[in-house]
Parts: C-alpha cells; structure tokens; sequence
C-alpha cells in the first residue's frame, strides 16, 4: 500500500480521482492500492518558548536560542493562551497511522520550500521511517498528474529544499521571538511585534512615507510654441530642453521667441526604436501589476491565482521565475491556439505569430517555470478570476509576439540661443503592444531639415513644480521587497537581483498583511500609510539591524546558496544565532527611547489603569487595556498639557500648526470617539454649527 499526503484536501480529491482511490474514510480516501491523504497548511509547527518552558516576556531569559528546536501540533489562541488544534491533532493520527501502515510515501505538498517544510515536519513529527517519493508537478492538470507519478523522484532529491525551509522557519522564529520580546521589555508596556522581514519592510514604508512628508518643491519654468505643419492640419508643439529654477530666463526666452517670431532647426535624427516583448509573469510581477490595474491587494492576488491552479486553469502560481525552459517552449503553440475558441482572445492570435524566444532560457527557472495558462477551457468563473486569468492570457500573447519597431524622429530648433524640442513616432510594427492596442498610433512629423526656418504661430510659459516620489502602493512595495530597496528598471536586471530580495514570492503578501494586522500601516486609496504605531516603532529601530533591509536580503540570498548545496544550513543557523544576539542587545538598550514618567491621570477606557507619558505615546499601565494615545497627529507632536486636556476632558480645546496630506496648515481640536481613536473636530465646520469629525 502506497500514502499519497497532498496539501489540502481539494487537491488530494483530484489525485485520488486519479489513482483511482474512490472509498471515503475518515481523513483520506483509499483504493486500488493508496491511500490519500492530506494535510491543511502547516498541521506542525516550532514551538513558542513556553514549551521550552519559559513564560513570559523578561530581560534575563533573552536571547531565547533552543539548541534543538521542539515540533508540536498547530495551534489556536484561545482566552485562556494557546492550544493544540483538535482537528489538526486528529488529522496528524490518521496520517501517522497511514504512514505506519504503508510501504512507502508519495509526497504531493505544493511543489516549493514551503509544501515540502509542510511534509518534512509532520514526517519528523511523527517519528516516521517509511521511504517516501516526492511527485513535483507544475500544474493540476490530469495530464499532469498522471505524468508526474510516472516519473517520481527520491525524496532525498530534495534534501537541499528542505534545509533551506526549516533554516527559514528557524531563522524567522529566533529573530522574530528575541526581537519582538527585547523591545517589548525595552518598551515597559504593551507589545510591539518584529520580524526578520517584517520590520524591515515597515522602514521602507515609514521611509518612503518621510521621504514623501519632509519633500521641499522646487519651481521650474519652461517655456513652449507651436507651429503649422502637422499632418491632422493641426500644429506641433515644441517645448525647451531646459528646465528653469529661476522665471526670469523663462521670461526671457518667452520673450524673444514672442518677438522674433520664427525658430531655426538645428538637428532633425531619425533612428529605428526597439522595444522587446516583456517576460511572462512570475507571482510578484503578477501581484505588482494586478494591484497598479486593478486595485488587488497582494494577497488577493494570490489567492484569486491559487483558485485557477487549483481549478487546472494555469500552472503553479508561486513561482519565482518569468522564463520557461525548451520543452515547455515546444508546447507554446498548442497552448495558444486553444485560445481559438475564446471570444476575447481569438481575434489577438495574429499577433503572436511565430513565437519569440525572449522568455525561454532553463538556467533562469528556479523550482517551478514562469506562470502559463494549461488550455483548459474556464467555466463559471468569479468576476475577479476571470481579470486574473485574463491578464495571464495577455501577458502570454505579448509574451511571444513579435518586438514592437517604430521610427522615432527628434527635432531641436533654436531661437535666442534657447533649443526646444519634439518628438514623433511612426510604428512600423506593433507587434506585441498590440495585443492591448498600447502606443499604436502615430505622431507624424513634417519633413523638416535642418537650417530650415519655422514660424511660431503661439508660444507660451508654463510653471510648474517638482515633485517627491509617491507614497509606497503594494505594487511599489513588492518591486522594493523583491530588489531589497534598490530601484531598477530593467526586467532581466531585476530577475537577476531576485536571491537579494527580501521575503519570497510566496510569503511576501503575508508580511505585507501582517503589517496592516499590526496596526502599523493602512491603506489610503491605492498608497500605504504608516500609522502613528508604525512611525513611533520605526523611530525606535530605524539605525538598527533589524530594520536593515540589504542585510535582510543578504540572509535570503544565502538560503538560495543552501537550496542549492552551496552552503550548509548549520552555517547559516550559526551567523542568525549571532545576529539574534546582536539586535536582541540592541533591543533591549533602547529602553532610553522609551523612558516615560508616571501619572496620576486615570485611562479614559478602563477607568481602572493610570496613563504612562512616554516620548511618542502614551499607554494605559494596565495591561489588560493598554490604550495607546500617539502623541504625534498630521505631523505635530501633542504635549504634556493637549495630551492630558485630551484624555481627563476627552477632547482639547482648537490646536494650531498641524499639516494636511496637501501641505498645507490646519487648526483643529483632538478628541477621542465611541472606541477611544482620535479624530480631528473642526467646530466651524458647517452651516448648524455642529462639530465635523475626522478620523485620525
């Protein structure tokens, strides 16, 4: 008898379907020889430190470093602390008792480091020896299945995969534990939560966020004419190539192009432009561009692409890479022309063509190839699976259609010593910006030479002002994630740089999530704000290590070295016990960013607690309670005596000098609403006098 273990139970069905294991029985289903069975996500996990027996959050137990790490049955939190899952630990004694009973293991967890953690585990857990196999496939498909346990390989094959898991599991828990307690203790009240990917992704919000804040606008001035000539019968607009700090050489050039009445050109180049195909999607390409078109979070994304996968629509979706090797190349056309008989497709399929090749190269697909689409035909899909699905088609056609060619010509004339400029495109081939109707259309030009003289029929001075980079989205969050902070344009560069990034495709709509779980960001529209909570941690730990985003990116691009036999997990356990030792003491000397003094003024909430005054909150000393007050508001820091009218009276009187997203001054009062947050009250709001209320 063979055990076929799947990672949820949707996906056991399709196997056991199948093998054809029809019978059902408590926990797995069984026939013609396997037993398949399941589990839901991780059923075993490290330890928290109690099971090591120490409670509590104290100065002396830290560093927390187990010499072994201890596995016990998921848990949930309940009122009383945690417990182990009764349905997990249920599930964990049938499988035990399937593994016992069974000649050998089929392993068919999601084919990435964290299905075969998931297996590793509970195989450890359980005390079991029986061999087992590893089925790694790329999709759902029957065809796939079928073809994947016909060509099973030794689970030692994967031994490498494994030690990287658990040093990742490992490493997250010595640094996440130590770092999240030494500041907890360092802080005296309430608890703060940090992370080895985490906090690191908070500094580069609370950077940006800073950035986009403390950002002074420079003015520049510009100036334009136009002239008769375009091939519409309309004019062509020429701007200067330089851009002014100063309004009096604007007005000057302005002036002389006013007063002499024609331009001279000085330069007229025509050269052929070349744009490639873009790469097939991986999942954080996918996540980026989903959220910049459609508004999805990261996670969402995520999940709408589990659901295709395991609806058998496209391949695994948490993939890495946006390249596909040869043989997979070889079945690019037939993939395609199953497009035929969709409506939305069918009519594109030109375009494509011969397929290009931009995309294949199997040195640069890490475990699982760029996402594709498997030719089965969608059915009954959600709204948001089919724009997911849809995007994924598209990107495939564009994929492997032919570059995109224009001829762009650049015209400079000159008037007063000033140069002024403009461009036009003719496409000589759309080629794969077709497939989206994107830059198609032409921008004739005349043919004008050089020396020749124009006109100006209207010219004009404009004034305009420079601005910060954009508040951090989800989209700008992932490329930022994906490169450790570095910016970079290119897809082959930024594929390159993908070992140094920080989290992995997988796991980083997770982090992101736990930082809005946190209370240490929000989202406003499309941008990521940081919260008052946020900030007041990121003040706190932004000069340390564990806020360092290269060294973060440095740790994953050594589990990549230990994935591929390059490096021994032990060594990589030795540098992060190191390392937890250095931001542990760093954690826990920061106590003087947190000194405080005590008062006698009762917490609004409990009316039980007495508000603690530290430098960026103030906190109820009960801890059952904890009400956080921030004392920093739209950018202006509360004092003692507005902090203290605020929590005794529940509101402060008019406060001057606090600053709108816009920049500009504002004057209002604090006050606390029905859940003790702090909103903004305008008193001459409106017409009835009543006050308007702002959450802040």
């Amino acid at each position: 008898m063979k055990t076929i273990i799947a990672e949820k139970p949707s996906v056991a069905r399709e196997i056991a379907r199948i093998v054809k294991a029809t019978k059902r029985e408590v926990g797995y289903l069984t026939g013609n020889g396997y037993n398949v069975t399941w589990a839901f996500g991780h059923l075993v996990q490290p330890a928290l430190p109690d099971g090591y027996g120490i409670k509590g959050f104290h100065h002396d137990n830290l560093p927390i470093i187990p010499p072994v790490f201890k596995l016990i049955p998921r848990q949930v939190k309940t009122e009383k602390g945690y417990k182990p899952d009764s349905d997990v630990v249920a599930q964990i004694k049938v499988i035990a008792r399937l593994f016992r009973e069974s000649d050998s293991i089929i392993v068919a967890t999601d084919a990435g480091r964290e299905g075969e953690l998931i297996f590793r585990y509970l195989y450890e857990y359980i005390g079991c020896a029986t061999p087992f196999e590893r089925l790694w496939i790329s999709s759902l498909t029957d065809t796939a299945i079928r073809e994947g346990l016909e060509r099973l390989e030794s689970g030692n094959k994967y031994d490498n995969l494994y030690y990287a898991a658990k040093a990742r599991s490992e490493a997250d828990w010595l640094v996440g534990i130590n770092a999240t307690q030494a500041i907890t203790v360092a802080a005296g009240r309430g608890t703060y939560s940090l992370g080895r990917v985490q906090t690191p992704t908070l500094a580069m919000v609370c950077e940006r966020y800073w950035e986009n804040k403390r950002f002074t606008p420079e003015t520049l001035w510009q100036a334009h004419f136009s002239t008769a000539g375009a091939a519409d019968g309309g004019v062509v607009k020429f701007s200067s190539c330089k851009k002014w700090k100063e309004k009096q050489p604007a007005t000057e050039a302005y002036g002389t192009l006013k007063e002499q009445g024609r331009v001279r050109i000085t330069k007229v180049e025509r050269k052929e432009s070349v744009q490639d195909t873009p790469l097939l999607y991986d999942l954080t390409t996918l996540q980026k561009e989903a959220n910049a078109k459609h508004g999805f979070s990261a996670e969402k994304t995520l999940s709408l692409a589990q659901k295709l996968y395991e609806a058998k629509l496209v391949t695994y979706p948490r993939t890495g890479s946006r390249y596909i090797p040869e043989d997979v190349f070889t079945e690019i056309p037939a993939l395609l022309l199953t497009l035929k008989s969709n409506p939305a497709w069918s009519g594109r399929l030109a375009l494509a063509g011969e397929p290009t090749r931009r995309s294949v190269d199997a040195a640069k697909v890490t475990d699982h190839h760029a996402l594709l689409i498997t030719g089965m035909k969608p059915k009954n899909l959600l709204p948001d699976e089919q724009t997911l699905y849809d995007m994924i088609v598209g990107r495939m056609l564009e994929a492997f259609s032919e570059k995109c060619v224009k001829d762009v010509t650049t015209v400079v004339a000159e008037c007063g010593g000033v140069e002024y400029t403009v461009k036009g495109a003719i496409v000589r081939q759309a080629g794969w910006r077709g497939v989206y109707n994107e830059e198609t259309e032409d921008t004739v030009l005349p043919e004008w030479t050089e020396g020749e003289e124009l006109p100006v029929a209207a010219c004009s001075m404009t004034e305009g002002k420079t601005k910060p980079k954009p508040l951090h989205t989800e989209a700008t969050l992932l490329a930022a994630m994906e490169t450790a902070g570095k910016e970079i344009e290119g897809d082959e560069l930024r594929q390159s740089l993908k070992e140094c990034g920080i989290g992995t495709p997988a796991t980083r709509a997770a982090i992101i999530e736990t930082l809005f779980s946190r209370e240490y960001m929000v989202r406003q529209k499309k941008s990521l704000v940081p919260t008052e909570k946020g900030l007041a941690l990121y003040s706190v730990v932004k000069t340390m290590r564990i806020a360092d985003v290269r060294m973060t990116g440095e740790w994953e691009a050594a589990l990549a070295k230990i994935e591929r036999g390059e490096m021994r997990d032990g060594t990589f356990r030795e540098a992060i016990e190191i390392y937890t030792k250095q931001i542990t003491t760093e954690l826990l000397a920061s106590d003087k960013l947190f000194t405080h003094k005590g008062s006698e003024c009762p917490c609004p909430k409990c009316k039980t607690g007495r508000m603690q005054f530290f430098g960026k909150v103030v906190r109820c000393d009960n801890a059952a309670c904890g009400l956080p007050v921030f004392r920093v508001k739209a950018g202006k820091t509360l004092s003692d005596a507005e902090i203290t009218e605020l929590l005794t009276q529940g509101r402060t009187g008019v406060i001057k000098g606090f600053n709108s997203k816009q920049g500009k001054k504002f004057s209002a009062a604090v006050a606390f609403d029905g859940e003790f947050n702090t909103v903004f009250e305008f008193p001459e709001g409106d017409k009835t006098g009543k006050s308007i209320k702002r959450r802040k």
